[in-house]
């Protein structure tokens, strides 16, 4: 007996080294995620990248099942959404899943990026995991939108409508460019068939660019809350110690999710997107998901169209300028007393907008608004130069 086992041992160790010397994917697992260096002081916020992963998985096969049975046209998006909510087997759990993982993936993805800004995750040599991650936040953005129009109930229909008009107030291509987003004047089976074949190929695209960032990471070293670059013998292995971590984020997330799946359900969805469209009937109240609702904030607080839409896109393009915004040697916020205080600030300008623009910017929310929209670009444009240059200027008085 223990002679055969240890024949077939020995069996099991050339297969694997047979088959790991054409197509090393046992060693590159081991070298690239077993025995990859984490820093000790990581954090919980970590994890997030782990949560991001786990629920993407998620989001691709429910999406693969809803877009087997999905119709992307006027006539039959609605009724088909009925149909897999009421017959197709468990497909009220599916779309709920779905719905439900879309809201939380942007929330998760804000906390991730908080992070970046707070540890100073941008600065060389990591510049282009942040551009690949800030890429990441935008087509995620994008795929979201597309999604919410797909259900073409009331909300979906006056927000594709709304996005139409946005594109049609910029200069000179703005009508074009409303044509080409709506395929005609108003939304209708154009805009149906373009946004859901953004929504599937997007999806796809997104795993590859994760791909790409996740490559990064690993060519550029985990950054870690002090902003003090550390040696190996500073570091512990990935596995065991952060896979249990990433294993115990992804288990909290995922009692999140059930819980707003099943307790919850209003966090994620609009009674009024339970209507069919109704181009002769505008909603009384017509917002976007609450992830988006601070650029849509941004969107309200400028008094003329086009200059809404350049400081909601600018609020995300700003973001890829940071690390050369930023050329202070001093990683962390933790040793940058005035950025730590900035980025309070600019947190709470963050969640002020989303307020405003919950509020359509009535009364006393248009002056906090604007006031919110000034200081998220004054942190970014103003306040992180002037400090840099001044700790830039400490540290070279001090060599």
């Amino acid at each position: 007996m223990t002679g055969s086992s240890s024949s077939d041992r020995e069996n099991d160790g050339s297969k694997q080294d047979w088959l790991d010397s054409r197509l090393p994917v046992r060693r590159f697992l081991t070298t690239q995620f077993r025995s990859f260096p984490m820093p000790r002081s990581a954090n919980m916020l970590w994890t997030v990248g782990a949560m991001l992963s786990a629920v993407l998985v998620l989001m691709l096969l429910s999406g693969l099942v809803l877009a087997m049975n999905y119709t992307p046209t006027v006539a039959g998006a609605f009724a088909s959404i009925e149909a897999i909510e009421r017959r197709v087997p468990s497909g009220w759990l599916l779309r709920s899943m779905h719905m439900a993982g879309a809201s939380l993936f942007l929330g998760a993805l804000y906390l991730h990026l908080f992070r970046g800004l707070y540890y100073g995750s941008y600065k060389k040599p990591r510049e282009l995991v942040w551009l690949l991650g800030l890429l990441l936040l935008v087509m995620t953005m994008i795929t979201a939108f597309a999604g919410y129009v797909l259900p073409w109930g009331q909300m979906s229909y006056w927000g594709a409508d709304i996005a139409g008009k946005a594109l049609a107030s910029i200069p000179v291509i703005g009508p074009f460019t409303e044509r080409v987003f709506l395929d005609g004047s108003q939304p209708g089976d154009g805009t149906l068939h373009h946004l859901f074949v953004l929504h599937f190929t997007l999806a796809f695209a997104i795993v590859a660019v994760v791909g790409l960032h996740v490559a990064g990471v690993h060519v550029a070293g985990s950054g870690n809350p002090s902003g003090v670059e550390s040696d190996r013998k500073g570091s512990l292995p990935f596995s065991p110690y952060f896979a249990i971590k990433d294993a115990l984020g992804v288990a909290v997330f995922a009692i999140v999710l059930t819980a707003v799946m099943f307790l919850f359900p209003d966090l994620v969805t609009e009674s009024a997107n339970y209507r069919p469209a109704n181009p002769l009937h505008t909603p009384t109240n017509i917002e976007p998901e609450w992830y988006f609702l601070p650029f849509f904030g941004m969107l309200q607080a400028i008094p003329f169209k086009f200059g809404g839409l350049m400081a909601s896109v600018g609020a995300v393009a700003v973001l890829f300028l940071v690390p050369w915004l930023d050329t202070s040697p001093v990683r962390s916020a933790r040793q940058r007393p005035l950025i730590r205080l900035s980025m309070i600030l600019l947190v709470a300008s963050f969640v002020v907008l989303g307020l405003a623009g919950q509020h359509h910017m009535k009364g006393i929310w248009l002056i906090i608004g604007r006031c919110a929209t000034v200081f998220y670009f004054f942190h970014f444009l103003v306040v992180l130069p002037f400090v840099s240059r001044r700790e830039r200027a400490v540290v070279e008085s001090a060599s």
